[in-house]
This record gives structure tokens, C-alpha cells and sequence, in this order.
């Protein structure tokens, strides 16, 4: 899941654009392990950074997991820590000449990205964060999902799915009676996950495929050729 390349192959690969996957470490029930953000993000990352030629870091894997206390094994940093750390990233990047990076998102939960993305780019094209909410809507589609981004929204049939397909080891036997409905959750920032979900899990993991998990990234890598050319403007 982590890149193997050396010193040399960066050299010689010469990339301009940098992706950095931001994960979490924290529950998705009894089928999915604490790193399934990590998993899916870097998943996504090592496909684009293999179709495009991208520079890929290792991932982030603790972040912003704050709505999911409570629940055995998760572990959370501040938002302020997160935004520290991919400050000195880029920081490092720009000191070798890469000025540009892309952020992959797993975990919804890490709202500060969009801050950070923000800020970043008032100068120009600098930090892009992927996948939007319509690079996810169309992988959705495209791979005949059931189920929406609200209704699915942790540990369901698109993280499943992703899963089954590129890491099916880590998937565990049970996640098709895992299905568990909470499509209203008003007050998810003021008492958290544990508030409207017993099992952890908010989504229809029963509906999972790997032929979905293909497709879901095969789009994903299609679509992202919009941003990159934005970044590079």
C-alpha cells in the first residue's frame, strides 16, 4: 500500500506534482479494519500516481476521527496537528521544487482539508483536494452502486466495495448482514457516531462487490484528469 520507489526513481521520474493520501485510524465495524480510510486512500493514490506520473508519498494515517470516540481502537490528531503536518510537507516539497500537491481524502470526517486547500491556492493552483462530491457521485454511478453518499455513509457498500477489490483480505466474512440504516443524523457533530449507530457502521455494506470497487476506481481515475489539469494551470 506504501510506495517502494527510491531516490533514483524520483530523480529520474522528475514529477512536478506530489499526491499525499490522508487516511484515519479509526472503527468500521466488525468487517473492516481500523485502516480502511488509509486503505481506500492510498488505493486511490498509488492508481493516479501510476496513470499520471505523480510523485507519491507515504500516507497519513491518523487524522481528524473525533465523531467516531468512544468506539474501541480509534485514535484521533487536531485539526491543528493536520494542518501542521501537511504544511511542513509542502514545505519540503517546494524545497526540492514541487510546488503542487494532491490531497486524497478518505475520510469525510477531515473537513479541514477544504480549509487548507483554500488557503492555499489564493496565490494560484498549489493544493488539490480529491475526490469532490461529484468525482464520488459519478464512481458511484458508473459502478452501479445502490446506495448515495449520505445513506452509505461509513463502512458501507463504496467502502466495501473498494476493499473487496483491491485488499478483499482485509475484508471480513459478516459484512452482508452489517446493512444498518441512520439517513437522519442532525446532530452528528454534537454526539458523534455512537449517537445514532451501535455497530459503527451508517450504510448497506451488503450491496458490496469488488466488480463495484473496480469500476467505482476505474472512474475515479478518469475523472481525476479535470483536476490535474487545474492544478497545472
Amino acid at each position: 500500500m506504501i510506495t517502494a520507489a527510491t531516490s533514483t526513481d524520483e530523480a529520474q521520474r522528475g514529477a512536478r506534482v506530489a499526491i499525499l493520501a490522508v487516511g484515519s485510524f479509526e472503527q468500521h465495524g466488525d468487517h473492516l479494519p481500523l485502516i480502511t480510510d488509509t486503505v481506500v486512500a492510498e488505493t486511490i493514490a498509488g492508481r493516479l500516481a501510476a496513470e499520471y506520473d505523480l510523485f507519491r508519498l507515504p500516507p497519513i494515517t491518523m487524522s481528524c476521527s473525533h465523531e467516531h470516540a468512544g468506539f474501541a481502537g480509534t485514535v484521533s490528531i487536531s485539526a491543528a496537528t493536520l494542518i501542521a503536518v501537511i504544511a511542513d510537507v509542502r514545505a519540503s516539497l517546494a524545497a526540492s521544487g514541487i510546488t503542487r500537491l494532491v490531497l486524497v481524502n478518505g475520510h469525510g470526517g477531515n473537513y479541514v482539508l477544504s480549509n487548507i486547500a483554500q488557503e492555499a491556492n489564493t496565490a494560484g493552483p498549489a493544493v488539490a483536494l480529491f475526490p469532490g462530491k461529484h468525482d464520488v457521485d459519478a464512481a458511484r454511478e458508473a459502478a452501479g452502486m445502490e446506495t448515495d453518499s449520505h445513506e452509505d455513509m461509513h463502512g458501507g457498500e463504496w467502502e466495501t466495495s473498494i476493499l473487496l477489490h483491491a485488499h478483499s483480505d482485509l475484508v471480513r466474512v459478516g459484512y452482508a448482514d452489517a446493512d444498518y440504516d441512520a439517513v437522519d443524523r442532525p446532530h452528528l457533530h454534537l454526539i458523534g457516531m455512537a449517537g445514532y449507530t451501535k455497530s459503527g457502521i451508517v450504510g448497506f455494506p451488503s450491496k458490496a462487490s469488488a466488480e463495484k470497487g473496480r469500476k467505482a476506481l476505474d472512474s475515479l481515475a478518469k475523472s481525476f484528469r479535470e483536476t490535474l489539469d487545474a492544478l497545472s494551470i
